[in-house]
């Protein structure tokens, strides 16, 4: 069974999403939340799927998921998700 963990930072992320974008369309914001647990399965599977992203931290990996990326660590039998942030935002400053 592929594991897949979140960290704390990556669920306030999660929250953070899903009440903004469903200020306008709670449906939208249940199918972004959708494809990215989509997506996070996809990963946990094929952990080298993503963009290398060793300047912000040894190991990270990024992956796009619409205007957002998942920032993720490969462990053994999956993923742990780190962040997940708007493709827009200063990257740097979280990391």
């Amino acid at each position: 069974m592929l594991r897949i963990l979140k960290n704390p930072e990556a669920e306030h992320d999660l929250d953070e999403i899903w009440w903004y974008i469903a200020q306008d369309n709670p449906d939208n914001a249940d199918k972004l939340l959708d494809e990215i647990e989509k997506t996070s399965r996809k990963l946990a599977q094929f952990t080298n799927m993503g963009r290398n992203r060793d300047e912000l931290h040894p190991g990270l990996q990024s992956f796009p998921v619409g205007k957002y990326l998942i920032f993720y660590m490969p462990i053994r039998g999956g993923i742990e998700i780190v962040r997940v942030l708007h493709g827009r935002m200063d990257i740097d400053a979280f990391f």
